[in-house]
């Protein structure tokens, strides 16, 4: 590998294409990424194969913006990256079967990218000092996970959900209140103008002891149960302070187990990952308490802690300066995990 590594990163995991060109895994060079949120919404959620099909529709030209804006051709990269895993197997497919095709053509090394761990890596592209150990909580719609980090490839898994994803309970209580799909960002935005005391939902797993496993199969079912409850009853709900109460149960328990986390493996440095990531009352909660800790949080932009290409790419290199290679054997793992190969 070249002192100057150029990575094209390839992420169609679930329903936005995305495609970025890294230079040496922390400089972001291009981004480029197609939301299908349009087309999935009017379904309240993704159906694969209009996911799939729009992938094939759109790949190659985002391919060739990313290329594009960051000035280069194919010629002039080092490795291809691309999510093989975990995520929806026709839109995978998609991405690891164009990827494989361009890394023939041009003769470049496959890297088979982990979906999880990619958003890791979201965050060495925000200038941060990042430095080893560190804990990272990465919370998306599939996943809600805490990890230890020993240093790059060295994954120790420190808690996981039992039963949904935090990412997916936001997406069905916004569905439940017609509030639209995806529904992370409408909630947040509603939650600011709620009072979160208005509703009393249940934070489950939080006072376990030493436990850093998460459960919201709970808190979703509470929240459904207050809507029909009220409706029955007649009564009008605000939809701001049951936003508020929600949203509020949620950060809760994700901060605590947090704290909980840094302080058995004493680490100085806290990552977050994922495209709960965004969520403005997580960001702050866990800011407050991790500073009173004098631990060190970092997390990306927002653009960047939905899917993209450019996380992959990011982890891509260092799965290169690692030597792990895919062969042209590479299938979709729709169900991988973190550390899976």
């Amino acid at each position: 590998m070249s002192r100057q590594s150029l990575i094209l990163g390839i992420d169609t995991s679930c329903d936005d294409t995305g495609a970025a060109v890294v230079l040496n895994g922390r400089t972001l060079l291009s981004n480029v990424v197609s939301s299908q949120d349009s087309f999935h919404c009017r379904f309240g959620g993704i159906v694969p194969e209009i996911a799939s099909r729009r992938h094939l529709e759109v790949i190659n030209p985002i391919i060739d913006e990313a290329l594009a804006k960051a000035g280069i051709t194919f010629r002039e990269l080092d490795g291809i990256a691309v999510t093989f895993g975990p995520g929806l197997v026709g839109s995978l497919l998609v991405g690891i079967s164009t990827a494989k095709a361009l890394s023939f053509a041009f003769d470049l090394p496959l890297i088979a990218v982990n979906h999880l761990e990619g958003h890791i890596y979201a965050n060495f592209l925000t200038g941060a000092n990042i430095s080893f150990p560190l804990i990272c909580m990465v919370v998306s719609g599939g996943h809600t996970s805490l990890i230890y980090m020993k240093n790059h490839g060295h994954i120790e898994i420190l808690g996981r959900t039992r039963d949904d994803a935090a990412g997916e309970v936001f997406d069905k209580v916004a569905r439940a209140m017609d509030l639209g799909f995806p529904g992370g960002a409408v909630i947040d935005r509603l939650s600011q103008q709620g009072d979160a005391a208005a509703f009393s939902f249940p934070r489950a797993l939080m006072n376990e002891d030493g436990k850093l496993d998460f459960s919201f199969s709970g808190v979703k079912t509470a929240v459904l149960n207050s809507i029909r409850r009220e409706t029955e009853k007649g009564n009008r709900v605000k939809p701001a302070d049951l936003a508020a109460a929600f949203q509020e149960a949620v950060v809760d328990v994700l901060v605590e187990k947090s704290l909980l986390a840094v302080r058995q493996k004493d680490i100085k440095q806290f990552l977050l990952a994922g495209g709960v990531a965004a969520n403005g009352q997580l960001r702050k909660k866990l800011r407050q308490r991790l500073s009173a800790e004098k631990i060190e949080l970092t997390y990306p932009p927002v653009e960047l802690c939905t899917d993209n290409g450019a996380m992959i790419a990011s982890a891509g290199y260092y799965y290169l300066r690692q030597g792990r290679l895919a062969s042209w054997d590479l299938n979709a793992a729709p169900n991988l995990e973190f550390g899976g190969t």
